[in-house]
């Protein structure tokens, strides 16, 4: 699997950090598990987002782009970071935003105003975000520019290029480490880390089982995009294996009353990661997918893995516009 190929643009210094999570495991009594530090991976508060953006805005400049558009939720993870590797870039960056933006929040907000955002549209929670940034780009196009619009979470075929790496990183740590990791736990959101573990996992023939944790949509839904998008980078790039339907397994136990609403379940899980292990899991992304890991260890689905790894996508910066929750016990 050759990788350097492909154009990238370096925003992280070496792999990130697998580490064993001893009082967790031990709280829980039941696999060793480990976690796949992403949040600490580049510039801005660190996330899972880097690795696709190096891919991304390598595949911007070599186009010759002079703006970057993008979008998300008002709180986004994706926003923050594409807007941060813009700034490095030197490029200016417009955000389209579902639902409705308070600059004088805190999270995330707070940081789109110190990383000087040049724009930000929001627009109606039912707005077709893609047609949006379509709009958007056009306008700014009429005005001389050359916008690139990145996709909602980095997910398209190029941005998943950076999990597929993620994957050859885990198998060289893990080999390197003295690791078995028989598992791996991850979200799965717009579903780019998702199916880009996927494909990389089954490119380098390992068999290690993926469990994604849905935190927006039905377990049926997210599978068959998952998978649907896993066939596109395979048809797109020819170097990297096609992943088989029964091999994406989606659980949506988990998700609540939907997409950043939170879970007593959510709650718990950051409070107990924060008090075994000093790490911030984040309330929309982490949190709900550490909540499904607990509650499936705790009722057996691991009872035949010795040890699994857990990715960290990052995402802690949105804790603070969640205070209320996490103090009102």
């Amino acid at each position: 699997m050759n990788l350097s190929k492909f154009p990238r643009r370096k925003y992280s210094h070496g792999p990130t950090p697998i580490e064993k999570l001893t009082r967790l495991s031990a709280a829980l009594g039941g696999p060793d598990i480990y976690i796949k530090r992403d949040d600490l991976l580049g510039v801005a508060g660190g996330g899972n987002k880097i690795r696709k953006l190096e891919f991304l805005m390598a595949d911007a400049i070599d186009l010759g782009a002079d703006t970057i558009i993008t979008c998300g939720a008002p709180q986004s993870n994706h926003c923050r970071l594409t807007l941060a590797v813009s700034n490095k870039e030197g490029l200016p960056c417009h955000l389209v935003l579902k639902g409705n933006y308070d600059k004088n929040a805190s999270g995330n907000n707070l940081l789109f105003e110190l990383l000087g955002v040049e724009g930000i549209v929001s627009v109606a929670g039912d707005a077709d975000l893609n047609a949006e940034m379509g709009k958007l780009a056009d306008e700014l196009r009429k005005k001389g520019r050359k916008p690139y619009i990145i996709p909602l979470g980095g997910t398209n075929e190029i941005g998943t290029l950076g999990y597929i790496s993620c994957a050859q990183e885990i198998m060289q740590q893990t080999f390197e480490m003295g690791i078995n990791i028989e598992h791996v736990v991850v979200t799965s959101g717009s579903g780019g880390t998702h199916s880009g573990l996927l494909s990389g996992f089954r490119t380098m023939n390992s068999d290690i089982p993926v469990t994604g944790i849905s935190i927006y949509h039905e377990a049926e839904q997210q599978t068959a995009a998952v998978h649907a998008h896993s066939r596109r980078v395979a048809d797109k790039f020819k170097d990297f294996s096609y992943v088989p339907l029964e091999e994406v397994v989606v659980l949506d136990n988990y998700v609540g009353g939907g997409y950043a609403k939170p879970t007593d379940a959510m709650i718990e899980a950051v409070k107990l990661v924060a008090k075994t292990e000093a790490i911030f899991l984040d309330p929309v992304y982490t949190g709900k997918t550490m909540a499904g890991l607990i509650d499936l260890v705790l009722k057996g689905y691991f009872s035949f893995t010795k040890s699994l790894l857990f990715v960290h996508t990052g995402g802690s910066p949105a804790l603070y516009n969640f205070t209320k929750e996490f103090l009102n016990d």
